[in-house]
């Protein structure tokens, strides 16, 4: 058995969480849930006892995703199905931006600089230009679009697709040309594709599919190195320890896989009871968060495991 620490779990959400992500530095946690808020926590990697939150309130409907800004660990965007983005100071808790969009978002990604991506449930994908606070440009694409990432210099953007493909898009060209036409189809699932998540390093990126497998490719390559198949549900959420040696996938399994990104051996089954929704491990730390689905207790579950340093890979 690893040296797996004790659980902790944070409880201010009073519904579902929907969505869990670290800030660039690892000092706050913001969570998302069908009660309508974010919560962002601090004080979480220092052993416990000693953290603190504050409610960021202002959606109508529930916060279905969350993206911190990778270059300010105090910005935050949030996206609703109330046809809305909101940009957040949490240093002091406001809203600093309110963007309207077409449609109910369940998606959001930021990008290596200032532009953020946001999906809906119409399939459109809608690019915001963060420092003008306006949006670029609005695409409705043929095919069922999940999740959006990009490349570390921003200049490849990944969509996972209803039809089991990473469709992979050069940006510079998305953004002036009115059609969005594919620069790589990358085939890796038998069904759809959910989510996708690059190594801290850049140098691999992870998807997981509706087929219960997680692939693992090569970016320089555009190949499937490598494929994990212990899940026997979706996979809904996908997060790379930050050293990139570990790569934890969630589902609607009752435990949380954790594998070494390198040989796709176990590390480590996380129980869990219930339906996983959304994990990320820490920037620095072997310090996992992780958020499902608690309808047993009709709250939020929002919670904590880590490892110590000596168990690492």
């Amino acid at each position: 058995m690893k040296a797996r620490g004790a659980v902790r779990e944070l409880q201010k959400h009073k519904k579902v969480v929907h969505a869990v992500a670290w800030n660039s530095t690892g000092s706050r946690l913001a969570s998302g849930s069908v009660d309508a808020t974010a919560q962002v926590w601090t004080g979480l990697a220092d052993g416990g006892g000693k953290e603190a939150h504050i409610e960021l309130r202002g959606h109508q409907e529930g916060v279905d995703q969350l993206c911190w800004d990778p270059g300010h660990p105090d910005r935050l965007a949030t996206a609703s199905g109330d046809k809305t983005v909101r940009l957040w100071d949490v240093r002091t808790g406001k809203c600093t931006n309110v963007i309207e969009t077409r449609g109910e978002n369940i998606n959001i990604a930021w990008s290596p600089d200032a532009h953020i991506a946001v999906g809906n449930k119409d399939d459109d994908v809608s690019i915001i230009d963060v420092r003008k606070g306006k949006m670029l440009k609005t695409t409705r694409f043929a095919y069922e679009v999940n999740e959006m990432s990009w490349n570390a210099d921003g200049s490849l953007f990944f969509l996972t697709t209803g039809m089991g493909t990473v469709e992979v898009l050069r940006y510079a060209d998305f953004l002036r040309g009115g059609k969005a036409e594919t620069f790589r189809s990358l085939h890796g699932h038998t069904a759809n594709c959910y989510c996708i998540e690059f190594s801290p390093a850049g140098d691999c990126f992870a998807v997981g599919g509706a087929d219960a497998l997680v692939s693992i490719w090569s970016l320089s390559e555009m190949v499937c190195v490598r494929t994990l198949t212990r899940l026997e549900w979706p996979v809904r959420s996908i997060s790379f320890s930050h050293d990139g040696a570990l790569v934890a996938s969630a589902s609607e399994d009752t435990h949380i896989d954790v594998a070494y990104t390198r040989t796709g051996e176990q590390f480590d089954a996380i129980p869990t009871r219930v339906a996983m929704n959304s994990i990320a491990w820490h920037p620095s730390e072997l310090l996992l968060a992780y958020a499902g689905d608690d309808k047993e207790r009709d709250e939020g579950m929002l919670r904590l495991v880590g490892y110590s340093p000596s168990c690492g890979p």
